[in-house]
């Protein structure tokens, strides 16, 4: 068991660390320092908002650091001064320079929502949805220069449901991180060596950045392809198409196992449980919408605006 109380940093920025903070918080670590992007223009008002990491450490009374890069010797001076134990990194969004990996005496820990070597890099959780991967997890990863190439402390596994959403396993990792990180932080207190696990050289993906540009639908794609990318990349960037002249973001959508004998990009049916449109295999369901400067809605409400459309095909009206 330690003597002395661990003098913890912690780095994060948005709301996927927000919980893994908390558990340090809650530990019996000191949090003596959170280090957070500086804040950025949100809003249509475009006012410098603080990160949620931010706004939690202030709340919590622990000092916060926010330089633009840790690549200068006065930031790099300022975390030394800090004299910490452990830094321990969620979703940060700078790089940590070799020169500062060596800083903490027990280095620097990386929560990671993916299972390694899969999914390195910085959009794990869509690229896990959009691959048809059944599970996914959290890493706790001791951090080397590489990216995302550290041994592993701790892991642990969820399984991917059929209708998850980047959103919604984005919010199951990022309680399992905070679980995994409080389980690492227990076991340093207690003075335990964790026996960490090189990653294995098979298996490795990388999860590049989104782009919004991948938002747009191909109907030359499969459509449980298109209902991956719908589920994937809500609720950012949201995927996007035009369906009877109108650009419309898809928030909801299901692939058919039926086919058509339609060109890719055909709607074959407009009624009120869905729009129906021919894809290279398949056929995708479009179930919510919503419209340039409008809200998220019901396919129904959608079509309640435009009646001429549902006349376009057959069977349904709607009610």
């Amino acid at each position: 068991m330690m003597k002395n109380r661990l003098r913890l940093v912690f780095a994060g920025t948005p709301d996927f660390a927000v919980p893994s903070l908390q558990a340090c918080l809650d530990s019996n670590a000191e949090v003596v320092a959170v280090y957070t992007q500086p804040d950025r223009p949100s809003g249509r008002g475009r006012k410098l908002t603080a990160s949620p990491v931010k706004q939690l450490a202030l709340a919590a009374g622990i000092p916060v650091e926010q330089p633009e890069s840790l690549r200068n010797v006065e930031s790099r001076g300022r975390l030394a001064e800090l004299q910490p134990d452990l830094l321990v990194v969620v979703a940060y969004g700078l790089i940590l320079p070799r020169s500062v990996l060596g800083i903490p005496r027990y280095g620097c820990w990386n929560v990671h929502a993916s299972l390694l070597p899969r999914w390195r890099g910085a959009a794990p959780i869509q690229r896990a949805i959009l691959a048809g991967d059944d599970e996914s997890g959290v890493d706790l990863m001791q951090m080397e220069a590489g990216l995302d190439t550290g041994p592993i402390l701790l892991e642990r596994r969820i399984a991917i449901a059929d209708d998850e959403t980047g959103g919604s396993l984005h919010d199951r990792l990022s309680m399992l991180g905070a679980e995994v990180l409080a389980d690492g932080i227990s076991r340093l207190l207690a003075g335990e060596v964790a026996d960490a696990d090189v990653q294995s050289e098979v298996g490795i993906a990388y999860a590049h950045k989104l782009d919004k540009a991948e938002a747009r639908l191909d109907w030359s794609e499969p459509a449980m392809a298109l209902e991956r990318k719908v589920r994937a990349f809500n609720p950012w960037p949201v995927a996007e198409t035009v369906v009877a002249g109108e650009r419309l973001r898809i928030w909801s959508a299901e692939a058919l196992p039926q086919t058509a004998a339609a060109e890719p990009g055909t709607v074959l049916r407009y009624a009120v449980d869905g729009v129906d449109v021919a894809t290279t295999d398949g056929i995708l369901r479009i179930r919510e919408i919503q419209r340039d400067g409008g809200r998220r809605i019901s396919v129904r409400d959608w079509l309640n605006a435009r009646p001429g459309l549902i006349e376009l095909t057959s069977d349904s009206k709607p009610e």
